[in-house]
């Protein structure tokens, strides 16, 4: 018997562990429900619900193949083990997981398990993330040459088994709270293949100039972030379908539009390879030098405002409680959050990262952490962008449109106070500014900037860019024979 152990790869189609295991034999598709990922402070409701969903989705799709989805409860070593028990199994089939902290503990006691036991653990390539001794020199051709490999065709046929499957906990018996975000996307290959089509056929045509406000955004990005993350949908099928649109008639602006986007689908991939190279910088800086900065200075009454909308300005506030309510938020809001919270308000990464990554639907942590420090300074080689709130509520929301719908304290206010609603008495029970703007950008700075002169940190830098910088833009477009056929058919843009 072999054993696919499904985990953040929620889908048949271009799923080479399946495959892969079907051609040996018959195959047990296993799920393992670990409630202990659940008591961790980057997992939310919401973030549970989508995952029932896609797995009920999945179970279908192996059904319809002839067996279901097997489930069972508890620490991955021990179902591992009694299933051996009950088996004799003697290969694992999975892909790759750069994931939390948690889960790559979790995947190291998983391979001492293995092979003490006479198990081999074959894992698999999911994204162009490389794993072991790599190079970052010839990084983006090597994604290339993997997202151009064809898609792999799930089995026609699973042999049907007859292995117990167990009942998924409630939210509730996890400890899972009420998580109000009636906004929230939908789970499930059906609704990633939705988005997809209708980002390629309508919504993305103005994805390039829309992308970066609220009120566009929304509706022009792909909106295939949580599939990413979840894996119902591969980078590869993204890709390639893309790609495919590119080559066929279309009107103007498509064609810009569409590699903006496949650009950023690598970036994808190119964020989460800091995390498999260096796991350390999901709980520490990526950059020395930035050790003891704000450590011993966090403001809790500064985050409970930041984290509940209540901070005095609009815009801030306004993302922030469509994130709540939504759980997504375009790209440049997301670092405009994370900006404000890290310079403005002095606060640690670390907290308020894990606040976010509990409101994304989304939450990717190899792109979630690189781009908190990324956003707040600690990378020590990327551009401090400091961004100033007023500045963006008026660039990115012109007509206060979307302060009005989230911040309804203020939506009386006409169009050129609604920006500044400090300047008017008629603010009502709008709270005030919780800190000055001008003199907490100035003060934020300098500190960073000064830090940033020193031979210590240059040569700390140096060492950042040459484990985790990229090296080019992307080269010439490679092609690859694989299993299967090409189909028709990505915390970034997407």
């Amino acid at each position: 018997m072999e054993i696919v152990w499904f985990k953040r790869d929620l889908r048949i189609i271009d799923h080479a562990p399946l495959v892969e295991a079907a051609e040996c034999g018959a195959v047990c598709p296993l799920y393992i429900f670990e409630p202990d990922i659940w008591s961790q402070p980057d997992a939310s409701r919401r973030h549970y619900e989508f995952l029932l969903e896609s797995l009920t989705e999945l179970d279908a799709a192996l059904s319809a193949l002839g067996q279901g989805l097997i489930i069972r409860v508890g620490d991955a070593v021990e179902v591992l083990d009694t299933l051996k028990a009950e088996t004799g199994f003697t290969r694992l089939w999975s892909h790759q997981e750069t994931g939390n902290g948690w889960t790559y503990t979790r995947d190291l006691a998983v391979k001492e398990w293995a092979r003490a036991n006479g198990v081999s653990w074959k894992e698999r390539k999911q994204h162009g993330v490389m794993r072991g001794t790599h190079s970052r020199d010839q990084w983006a051709s090597n994604w290339h040459r993997e997202m151009y490999q064809a898609q792999i065709s799930p089995p026609v046929q699973l042999k049907p088994l007859y292995l117990r499957s167990q009942n998924l906990p409630t939210a509730a018996d996890l400890g899972l709270g009420p998580d109000d975000c009636p906004g929230r996307q939908k789970g499930g290959r059906r609704e990633a293949m939705s988005l997809l089509g209708g980002f390629l056929t309508k919504r993305g045509q103005t994805y390039r100039r829309d992308m970066s406000s609220p009120l566009t955004g929304e509706w022009t990005c792909s909106r295939l972030s949580p599939h990413f993350s979840f894996g119902t949908l591969s980078i590869r099928e993204a890709l390639q379908a893309s790609e495919a649109r590119r080559r066929a008639p279309m009107e103007k602006g498509w064609a810009g539009s569409l590699r903006a986007f496949e650009s950023r689908l690598r970036w994808h991939c190119h964020f989460i390879q800091k995390l498999e190279d260096e796991p350390e910088i999901e709980f520490r800086n990526m950059h020395a030098a930035y050790d003891g900065l704000r450590e011993d200075s966090f403001d809790a009454a500064r985050f409970t405002a930041w984290s509940e909308g209540r901070t005095g300005f609009p815009f801030i506030d306004a993302c922030m409680r469509s994130v709540t309510a939504t759980g997504w938020l375009n790209f440049r809001m997301r670092a405009m959050l994370m900006s404000f919270a890290s310079y403005h308000l002095w606060l640690h990464w670390r907290e308020t990262s894990l606040h976010l990554a509990r409101l994304f639907t989304d939450y990717e942590p190899g792109i979630h952490y690189a781009q908190a420090q990324m956003q707040s300074g600690t990378t020590g080689i990327n551009t401090m962008r400091i961004y100033n709130p007023l500045k963006q509520s008026q660039d990115q929301d012109p007509d206060g449109v979307f302060l009005r719908k989230w911040v309804p304290e203020i939506a009386h206010l006409p169009t050129h106070l609604i920006h500044t609603p400090w300047a008017t008495p008629d603010k009502g029970k709008y709270p005030d500014p919780i800190i000055d703007e001008h003199r907490a950008r100035r003060i934020a700075a300098n500190r960073l900037y000064s830090l940033r002169k020193t031979a210590t940190h240059k040569r700390i830098a140096g060492e950042v860019v040459r484990k985790h910088a990229s090296r080019a833009s992307p080269p010439r477009r490679f092609r690859g024979s694989g299993k299967g056929t090409a189909s028709a058919q990505i915390e970034l843009d997407l």
